[in-house]
């Protein structure tokens, strides 16, 4: 038998999601955190084998066979139960396919009860599971469909090994990418990082600008705060701001989380837009997680071969950097009420007129 727990203890959850592979800072406790002082319910929840935990009173990260956080996220569009990039779970811990399905289903079934107590109109998580047919049938089978926004969290992302030496990264880049980086460099581009507020200040000024450039919605500047300050007390985020003529004409947060550096947010000023000063940016951001011995640099979400998609330009910039595409799971919905038909008509009303 195995029965669902939540768990109290920052240092049990922090070392079991050390124990996953893949994982992400979305997975973390300080993520939760981060919701919670946006005034989210969090829950932070475990599946242990029951009768191992009977006899073990004192529970051990070794004890636990998956974990997720589950969030609750009310928006003009409804409320509902909000599943970052999880639920996590341990393979080498589950003896085989049918016990593997048995804990997820334990995770959807504790789902659907808690959604229906918190007047949630439906389950929403964003997998990071490898994007395989047998992956999805685990959601289908639990009554599952594709949710109608493009994603929740990046599902194709861009990583790179920054395990070779500097060198044997930069022969791995394309060509134009290892110029601009060194032509950034002539022309006097300075690269600095921080995480004090005026940091985020100078993000959050460039971020704005972006936004209206790309016609995005942009995160509240609280909520960067919450981040920056949440993340920052255990060393795992780092503002880098590029400075051209005394300005900062491009920045990035990034957050270095066990053994990736991620490219959270990004952003760009049109003011000496020819001055290539984000591939400078990026390369000491790649320079930074190698000195604290990060093995991969998440570059986050990209599309492929959709030349007018809002993020082609983007995608092309970091594929530019080297490395290899990584797609999970498209973002799955699990109906509660039929209030969800009202969000997922706004969510596809949204997807259409934001060109994905």
């Amino acid at each position: 038998m195995v029965k669902i727990i939540e768990i109290k203890n920052k240092n049990q959850w922090e070392e079991f999601i050390g124990s996953c592979w893949p994982n992400s800072f979305l997975n973390s406790w300080n993520w939760g955190t981060v919701n919670e002082l946006d005034k989210n319910k969090v829950w932070r929840l475990g599946i242990i084998d029951d009768g191992l935990s009977e006899k073990n009173k004192k529970l051990e990260s070794k004890n636990l066979l998956e974990v997720a956080l589950a969030i609750k996220v009310k928006a003009r569009r409804g409320t509902f139960l909000f599943c970052p990039y999880g639920p996590l779970l341990v393979e080498s811990r589950i003896t085989n396919h049918e016990s593997r399905i048995k804990v997820y289903n334990t995770f959807f079934d504790y789902l659907k009860k808690l959604a229906r107590r918190e007047n949630a109109s439906f389950v929403r998580i964003s997998p990071l599971l490898e994007n395989t047919e047998e992956n999805l049938e685990i959601f289908k089978k639990a009554g599952f469909r594709n949710a109608p926004v493009h994603l929740m969290h990046p599902e194709l992302t861009w990583l790179l090994d920054i395990t070779p030496d500097e060198n044997e990264i930069m022969k791995g880049m394309r060509k134009t990418t290892r110029n601009l980086i060194r032509r950034a460099g002539r022309d006097g581009v300075e690269i600095f990082q921080g995480t004090d507020i005026k940091n985020l200040e100078d993000f959050y000024r460039i971020h704005l600008e972006t936004v209206q450039r790309h016609k995005f919605i942009p995160f509240s500047f609280k909520t960067l705060k919450n981040q920056l300050e949440v993340f920052r007390q255990d060393n795992q985020i780092s503002i880098f701001s590029a400075k051209y003529k005394n300005k900062i004409i491009s920045s990035a947060v990034i957050v270095f989380y066990g053994n990736q550096a991620f490219y959270h947010h990004g952003a760009s000023s049109q003011e000496y837009s020819k001055i290539p000063s984000s591939y400078l940016l990026l390369w000491e951001a790649i320079r930074e997680a190698k000195k604290r011995k990060k093995k991969i640099f998440n570059f986050w979400g990209i599309v492929e071969n959709k030349s007018g998609h809002p993020w082609s330009g983007l995608s092309k910039f970091k594929k530019g950097f080297g490395g290899y595409s990584q797609e999970y799971l498209h973002c799955q919905d699990l109906v509660i009420s039929k209030k969800y038909w009202l969000a997922w008509g706004v969510d596809k009303i949204r997807k259409i007129k934001r060109g994905y």
